[in-house]
């Protein structure tokens, strides 16, 4: 695996890196939260220390949470109860206390990263949404019968909000997602293609633009409505 390690610990740090790539896994350190969020693509894992010199680790992990994925285990300082939930809750796939076994490390990241390879494989399906076939494999798209050519940045928009329907996302995601970037220079190009790939689909209902936030790919689960079969997987 290719990892990247955030922790303020220069001798233990040293260390752990050391034994993780003795077990045959890339690993690269950096020290701040703000270096994580600026370079999380690309790793099959983050290994997060809750400590850090330029804000708080659970904090950089809500941030993260926002644009990305990735799969992260937290090394903490504390064993309660309280501190495990809070990070877990924050959005940590694992939490460990420190100083962390490398074994026990190296099966946590097994663990948390094989789910994610299940969860992955889960998604590479063909989504229906009234007239729309969208097959993610494939990358094809058809609308009433008829294929319709996207771009390749309009089919990873689509893709980031079919894999989520019903679901809200921020413009900060989908910009992330699909230009690695999540910044307000992006977001012009985000406007610009979006509109692109809406007119294409011609089925303004499907792409339900939240003023404000972001997009959102089929109705609101939590609207009543009377056609409880309008967006299904097959």
């Amino acid at each position: 695996m290719r990892l990247i390690m955030i922790d303020d610990d220069a001798e233990g740090g040293a260390t752990l890196a050391q034994g993780l790539e003795l077990h045959g896994h890339q690993v690269e350190r950096k020290h701040r939260g703000a270096d994580l969020l600026l370079a999380h693509h690309g790793y099959h894992a983050v290994i997060l220390d809750v400590g850090l010199p330029d804000m708080d680790g659970l904090q950089v992990l809500r941030k993260l949470r926002e644009v990305s994925s990735v799969p992260v285990v937290i090394l903490g300082e504390h064993d309660d109860e309280r501190s495990i939930v809070l990070g877990l809750h924050s959005g940590a796939d694992d939490y460990l206390v420190k100083p962390a076994r490398i074994g026990e490390l190296v099966a946590r990241l097994e663990a948390v990263t094989r789910r994610v390879g299940v969860a992955s494989v889960a998604r590479g399906k063909t989504v229906t949404s009234e007239d729309v076939r969208v097959d993610l494999a494939a990358r094809r798209v058809e609308v009433a019968g008829e294929l319709v050519p996207l771009t390749r940045l309009e089919f990873e928009l689509l893709r980031v909000l079919v894999e989520r329907p019903g679901i809200a996302v921020s413009r900060e995601q989908l910009m992330d997602c699909v230009w690695g970037d999540s910044m307000l220079a992006v977001s012009r190009k985000l406007y610009v293609h979006m509109a692109s790939l809406r007119a294409k689909l011609d089925r303004p209902a499907l792409i339900t633009n939240i003023r404000g936030f972001g997009y959102r790919w089929g109705p609101d689960p939590y609207e009543s409505t009377t056609d409880s079969n309008l967006l299904h997987a097959v």
